[in-house]
């Protein structure tokens, strides 16, 4: 195969001799007609137990259909398959009989056919087999073309769809984001222009035109084509449709999803909290915690799951702790949101863990871990083993991880806060470069300024909610703040934990801001 095909030719071939539905994302002119057409003769020259059945292809004009039924026809004689020359005939359309369109068409000894047919999704009726419906974006009825070629899975068919993109709003790009939000189980494959010069497109052209092959050429090759498409590069050549306007999430579906109970805790420290002694700053810290955070903690279902989702700022931008309940419809319910700005490193990592050691069932958690973020994303994987994830943010990341969020909106399956500040945060996930992600400009007055912190937070938690959770043994123990019989196996807290909570629950008074008790005589 590795002689005839290029790796990602060979891969789109497996798939579509093995898969319900393949969908191809391509560049143009890497060779995916010319692959499906051997596809389509090693399917028709089959026997029927052999998994054989007829194949339909559709272009959207007359020359494709024939340059397609031409490749069929040189396959079946390299490959000595029994098959009859190419035929003419006419579709005749039942609802404009006074058109009849050109079809071509290969019969083999199987008994079985290659038949390319008009682009209509009325030319698929009462038929069966493998569809292969090529640069499927440009086809002028799409979405009817699809749910006609779908119908031939009920009876075992298979479906083929081929395309470079035309623009983020149409329906071949609407499919790709299905299929990468997981609405559609289909295979998606996906090859730009680089990814078939690295598995040796240009070698092979070099092959066939009897020239030397070398990376200056190639490389000069390449940057020829990019000059020649022009500003239509990326569509045509790297898999990235031209956007439209817009938000990629809409207010709309965020101000469906957004529930007023939902806690959003904010915490501002000066540039001379930095300053203070680490033992102050600690007590400090755990007095925010046990003040804001603790109660809302002790809320919380201690039967369901839980995953968080982290983007980290140190100073300019925010830190945003997002936290996910995964309920038993499979509604991902935010239960708390934490936003810190200006907090020292070891604080954030104080308050995060003050969190997890109490977020019941902790299942997963995805963390920023980009710069800076490194720090903390490390600390917290080491103490909270690999149901944490330290994520590179990467445009590939973007890619995979936005259309599900945008899924869950769609679907109604995830709650956030009513929040004003969230919301716009989540507006701005733009489509950058055919991805959603968050533009560089920031958004917020001089003092507060935003750069989409929550909506990378909230897109880590939610993938995080999604992802296989690592195996763990759960043994229920009392909140910390509960009082229960005091025995001295029973309390392996640490001694400021029993301080605070013996205080709360007692009544005992006297801790001053700096955890100083007692009082000058």
């Amino acid at each position: 195969m590795s002689a005839i095909f290029l790796k990602c030719q060979s891969e789109f071939l497996t798939s579509m001799m093995t898969e319900q539905v393949t969908v191809e994302e391509k560049s143009r002119r890497t060779g995916f007609s010319w692959t499906a057409s051997f596809g389509a003769d090693l399917t028709a020259a089959r026997a029927k137990n052999a998994g054989g059945m007829d194949v339909f292809y559709l272009g959207y004009n007359l020359e494709m259909a024939r340059e397609f039924i031409d490749y069929c026809a040189e396959h079946a004689v390299v490959m000595e398959a029994a098959a009859s020359e190419v035929h003419e005939s006419f579709w005749h359309d039942p609802e404009n009989p006074e058109k009849d369109t050109k079809v071509f068409r290969i019969d083999f000894a199987s008994g079985f056919k290659i038949l390319a047919l008009p682009s209509r999704p009325r030319s698929l009726r009462g038929m069966q087999g493998l569809v292969i419906i090529d640069e499927a974006a440009f086809h002028d009825d799409l979405e009817e073309l699809l749910k006609a070629a779908i119908a031939l899975l009920m009876w075992g068919g298979r479906v083929v769809i081929i395309s470079t993109h035309d623009g983020d709003t149409n329906p071949f790009n609407v499919l790709v984001q299905a299929i990468l939000a997981g609405k559609k189980p289909y295979k998606l494959l996906r090859t730009t222009l680089d990814d078939a010069l690295a598995d040796g497109l240009y070698k092979k052209m070099c092959i066939r035109k009897g020239q030397d092959w070398s990376a200056e050429a190639q490389q000069k090759w390449r940057d020829d084509l990019i000059k020649f498409y022009g500003s239509a590069a990326d569509e045509e050549l790297f898999c990235i449709p031209n956007p439209s306007s817009g938000a990629f999430i809409p207010l709309a579906l965020i101000e469906a999803r957004s529930v007023p109970e939902i806690p959003v805790i904010r915490w501002e420290c000066k540039g001379a909290f930095a300053l203070l002694a680490e033992r102050l700053r600690e007590i400090e810290t755990r007095a925010f915690c046990v003040a804001e955070i603790a109660d809302v903690l002790d809320l919380l279902d201690q039967r369901t799951s839980h995953v968080f989702g982290g983007d980290f700022a140190r100073s300019g931008d925010l830190t945003v702790f997002w936290f996910m309940a995964i309920e038993k419809d499979t509604t991902r319910s935010t239960v708390l949101v934490v936003e810190l700005r200006n907090v020292p490193f070891e604080q954030q990592k104080q308050i995060l863990h003050f969190i997890l050691d109490r977020l019941p069932r902790l299942r997963a958690g995805k963390m920023d871990a980009t710069g800076n973020g490194a720090y903390l994303a490390e600390v917290t994987v080491q103490r909270y083993g690999a149901r944490i994830e330290a994520v590179k943010m990467t445009e590939n990341w973007y890619r995979e991880e936005m259309p599900p969020l945008k899924a869950a909106f769609e679907d109604a399956t995830i709650t956030l806060p009513r929040d004003q500040e969230i919301h716009d945060d989540i507006r701005s996930l733009k489509m950058v470069r055919g991805v959603a992600r968050i533009p560089d400009q920031r958004a917020g007055s001089s003092k507060t300024k935003r750069h989409g912190d929550a909506a990378v937070a909230i897109a880590m938690a939610y993938a995080a909610s999604r992802a296989d959770p690592e195996e763990y043994g759960y043994q229920a123990a009392p909140s910390p703040y509960s009082i229960q019989s005091e025995t001295a196996s029973a309390d392996t807290s640490w001694p400021v934990e029993r301080e605070i909570r013996e205080e709360r629950f007692r009544g005992r008074t006297g801790l001053d801001t700096y955890g100083v008790r007692g009082r000058l005589l």
